[in-house]
């Protein structure tokens, strides 16, 4: 009986182990080969795909190592983070609710989310939840906003998308934009009652078997047979990144998965919404999630490749033409990670490629090399044309490095001290940059990431990378800060160019409080001779760390402090007030400063 015993256990690891790199005939013929030097060309720590055919995985297999420091190899049921190609599955929660009769997608989704608004009356009259699902509100991504700002909050990042800037009118061009996917997220929530997570694990992970899918953060780090991520430095090393919480913007792409799972997802869309014969998603929406919806780019096909072409959008799926075939995808990156989840509804056929390597092209080109085989088109040599493109763009990139160097005015100052640059810097469809006196030099502190700022010139420095709290020369951003002073002559906010298509944003300054304790606050109060006007400083009772000013006919302002006898005004830019003191220290006077001038005020 034992023997027995041990006889059907080492049978079901031989079915397991086959299952996982079954090949079926001639299209798989080498294929193992091809893909290990595609691994070896982009210096990649791994990646896995799996293949499947109407109703069944046909391929399934794992390559490099989910763990590079330990050599813990990559298998079909490695975990990783899929980015945005968790957005099908967002759009998939209105599908069942429009189904169910509880949404319409010609709805505002301001019936939903009475908080939500946009930047003008237009975009809140005019956007319907059709258009946030096809990327065509006008709005450009904003990314910076929820990447270097994020928050466990989805009230806080819904509450920033009205001082988010439009570059285009509702419907007139396509425009990726996660805050979208987000706000899809949450309509789902309003109209459940339920969270996104726990609605995905009730629609999609359970009935798709999905039993090692996860939405959060935790779901990755503490999963079973989950992958690090890992970047390539100095085109050759290896380095593990750390993971990125993508937070409150779940929605948009926070969903962790492997390519054994991912593989239940597809068959559901090869199959009109079916796993299983359960239909997990409707009928008619899957039609139409896969149909164009929204033009992304018009162009002609290019003589390389004349036979791809179509540039379209559904609902969370890229919909395009692949040498003849209709071909529906979605890629997804997130710091260590890429991702591509890809099917051919009219040739029963998906593709999943996941992959541990950052802002990688590994999916896609694992993707395309599959394809040609299982589609029996002439093939074409993907690694070899992309590692071509990249090295090319790799030149270029170095080129405009030398050209913005080019234009350095060599030998120029800042306008003021750095240390007067220190302050916080807010925009309310953002966030806070704390900037930073250190060491002689000034630094920019996010909630995300901190950065030096290294002067390029005048008043403009650029974005320099830090690990390990040492500055990192080699990251080097694109992204420069651009100081601007006031008619006072005060650093007044900074700017950056946050998206290519809308002016640069600008963050407004707000000095950094000093703490003062009580006993000095209360040698400024009393009343002071503003111009024949009296001008009152005072403490309140329980708020003993904060100094107050009121004037005849003017609201009461609470004052900051800002440095040794001086005052900014909490609520008006450009508005200071700085105390002196005779020669036995006693207060005798207030300046205040203003745009309209400098007015001294006598204590009474």
């Amino acid at each position: 009986m034992k023997q027995l015993t041990l006889s059907i256990l080492f049978l079901m690891i031989a079915l397991s182990s086959h299952a996982q790199t079954q090949t079926t005939g001639p299209r798989f013929e080498g294929l193992d080969s091809e893909l290990n030097t595609v691994l070896e060309s982009w210096n990649a720590a791994g990646f896995a795909v799996a293949v499947v055919e109407k109703d069944k995985i046909i391929y399934s297999k794992g390559f490099g190592y989910r763990d590079y420091e330990n050599k813990l190899p990559v298998t079909p049921n490695t975990l990783f983070a899929i980015g945005s190609s968790s957005k099908a599955f967002t759009s998939g929660l209105l599908g069942i609710l429009r189904e169910e009769g509880k949404l319409s997608f010609d709805d505002s989704p301001i019936k939903y989310i009475p908080g939500l608004k946009f930047y003008n009356n237009e975009m809140n009259n005019l956007i319907t939840i059709k258009d946030i699902m096809t990327h065509r509100t006008g709005l450009p991504r904003h990314d910076l906003s929820w990447y270097f700002f994020p928050t466990q909050s989805r009230d806080s990042l819904m509450q920033r998308i009205q001082y988010q800037e439009p570059f285009a009118k509702v419907r007139e061009k396509w425009y990726y934009n996660n805050f979208m996917f987000l706000t899809q997220g949450v309509i789902a929530e309003r109209v459940t009652g339920k969270t996104w997570e726990e609605n995905l694990q009730e629609k999609f992970f359970d009935p798709l078997e999905m039993k090692t899918s996860n939405a959060v953060i935790d779901g990755l780090k503490k999963g079973r047979e989950a992958s690090f991520g890992y970047e390539v430095k100095n085109d050759s090393i290896i380095k593990k990144m750390d993971y990125y919480d993508i937070a409150a913007m779940g929605p948009a792409g926070s969903i962790n998965s492997s390519v054994n799972e991912i593989s239940n997802w597809l068959i559901t869309w090869i199959n009109g919404g079916k796993f299983q014969e359960k239909q997990v998603l409707p009928e008619p929406y899957v039609k139409e999630a896969m149909s164009p919806q929204m033009i992304m780019a018009n162009s002609i096909p290019d003589k390389e490749f004349p036979d791809m072409h179509i540039s379209t959008y559904g609902y969370g799926w890229m919909v395009s033409s692949y040498k003849g075939h209709y071909r529906v995808e979605h890629g997804g990156n997130i710091n260590g990670f890429s991702a591509n989840v890809a099917f051919f509804p009219t040739d029963s056929i998906g593709i999943v490629v996941l992959a541990n390597q950052n802002g990688s092209l590994v999916p896609g080109i694992v993707r395309n090399i599959i394809s040609d085989r299982l589609l029996k088109v002439d093939k074409t040599e993907w690694n070899k044309i992309q590692k071509e493109k990249a090295d090319e763009a790799k030149k270029q990139a170095e080129a405009g490095q030398a050209e913005s160097k080019s234009i350095q005015k060599k030998g120029t100052k800042t306008s003021h001290l750095l240390a007067e640059f220190t302050g916080d810097y807010s925009h309310p469809g953002y966030g806070t940059v704390e900037v930073q006196f250190e060491r002689d030099s000034l630094f920019a502190q996010t909630p995300y990431q901190k950065v030096w700022l290294k002067h390029f010139h005048y008043n403009i420095f650029s974005l320099v990378g830090m690990e390990n709290g040492k500055v990192d020369t080699t990251t080097v951003s694109p992204m420069q800060f651009n100081f601007r002073i006031n008619n006072m002559g005060e650093i007044a906010s900074l700017s950056f160019k946050a998206e290519p298509t809308v002016d640069a944003i600008e963050f407004k300054r707000r000095p950094r409080e000093i703490a003062v304790d009580k006993e000095t606050l209360e040698k400024y109060t009393g009343e002071y001779d503003l111009g024949g006007q009296a001008a009152k400083f005072y403490l309140k009772e329980g708020i003993e760390n904060t100094l107050f000013l009121f004037v005849a006919g003017q609201p009461e302002y609470d004052l900051l402090a800002i440095g040794e006898n001086k005052f900014a005004l909490k609520v008006a830019e450009g508005y200071t007030i700085e105390f002196a003191e005779d020669e036995n220290g006693n207060v005798k006077e207030a300046k205040f400063t203003q745009p309209n001038g400098v007015f001294v005020a006598k204590r009474k």
